[in-house]
């Protein structure tokens, strides 16, 4: 949810004892401290710090040049200047974030990419901080148990954003995540976090039955007033369906999913020669201001779920509330049927 969602939304959540979330892969060190800061002045509850772990990109200019020519149509179009240096917009966990970890002492830290290198990882740990990753696979799942992980988030196919894949770069055997959980849940001795797909208590109770011990859920926050997204995001998750999402490396050079756009139409949404994690946006970033300033989302990043259809516009904590209590009578209904 980086870059969707800040202190508000998970001070929201942990209010009404959900796990707030604060998302730090596009926060550099300062800010991340002054945000979780923010969050511990105003709610003692638990929180999670959520940040990516990949290996820094080197960019390459040569490729960069090369995806600049294949999107220069839409320059001319739109009148653009193509003089945009290849950059990298998302920072992976690093000795500054640690000591930021160490100061406030968040109760949970989530890595997105696998985990850290041992060192950090383990002055993560020894800050007392309960560490999670996403495992897209039972493989990347007995890795994160066999290094420390405390528990495992079973990130589905359906699931908007990035893929939290690290072992394989292959997304075309990905598995489902009702598919996914109870492999994982059988394969590994940790606690189990369900993710993608689930909008409701009927999701919820499902990954419950199949072994999940939670569920992470990010698009249906995106409809809180909570969310920093667009209007155009918001606007566009407003209309979607069960078919409007796809996975896209066009925005940032690895796989995420999201809602289908004008330039994942016309040039992808998937293609090898797009720049690597994350510098594939710098490209796009000139396009999209562009048509935004003009009301049109073609060339941004609109994150989602394939249950955004699921989404409602109750606020973050009134949702919290809700989900829990849909949970509680989709359980009640099966006592009831047994």
């Amino acid at each position: 949810m980086a870059g969707a969602s800040g202190a508000e939304m998970a001070i929201a959540v942990s209010e009404a004892r959900g796990l707030g979330s604060l998302p730090c892969a596009m926060l550099d060190s300062v800010k991340a401290g002054v945000e979780i800061g923010n969050i511990r002045q105003r709610t003692s509850k638990p929180i999670n710090v959520n940040f990516f772990c990949h290996t820094a990109a080197t960019p390459d200019p040569v490729r960069h040049a090369a995806w600049q020519e294949k999107l220069e149509t839409y320059y001319t179009e739109l009148g653009v200047d193509t003089d945009v240096p290849p950059g990298a917009i998302r920072a992976p966990f690093d000795e500054a974030m640690c000591e930021v970890v160490e100061e406030h002492q968040p109760e949970v830290v989530s890595f997105h990419f696998g985990l850290p290198e041992k060192t950090l990882l383990d002055r993560v740990k020894a800050s007392g901080s309960i560490v999670l990753s996403s495992a897209t696979t039972v493989e990347e799942a007995l890795w994160l148990e066999a290094n420390a992980c405390d528990a495992i988030i079973a990130q589905g196919y359906e699931a908007g954003g990035h893929r939290g894949v690290f072992l394989s770069e292959n997304i075309s055997t990905q598995a489902g995540t009702f598919a996914l959980v109870p492999q994982i849940a059988d394969a590994v001795n940790v606690p189990v976090i369900a993710a993608g797909g689930i909008a409701d208590g009927r999701g919820i109770a499902a990954a419950f039955a199949l072994g999940a011990s939670g569920v992470q859920i990010g698009t249906a926050y995106l409809f809180t007033p909570e969310s920093l997204i667009s209007d155009l995001h918001r606007s566009a998750l407003l209309n979607a369906t069960d078919s409007s999402t796809a996975l896209t490396n066009l925005f940032s050079g690895r796989p995420a999913r999201g809602l289908v756009n004008r330039v994942m139409r016309e040039v992808g949404p998937m293609l090898t020669d797009a720049p690597p994690f994350p510098t594939a946006g710098a490209a796009l970033a000139p396009l999209k201001a562009k048509a935004e300033a003009s009301g049109l989302a073609d060339f941004s990043s609109l994150w989602a779920g394939q249950a955004a259809s699921l989404g409602s516009n109750l606020n973050a904590r009134d949702l919290t509330l809700q989900l829990a209590l849909d949970t509680q009578d989709c359980f009640n209904t099966l006592r009831i049927n047994d």
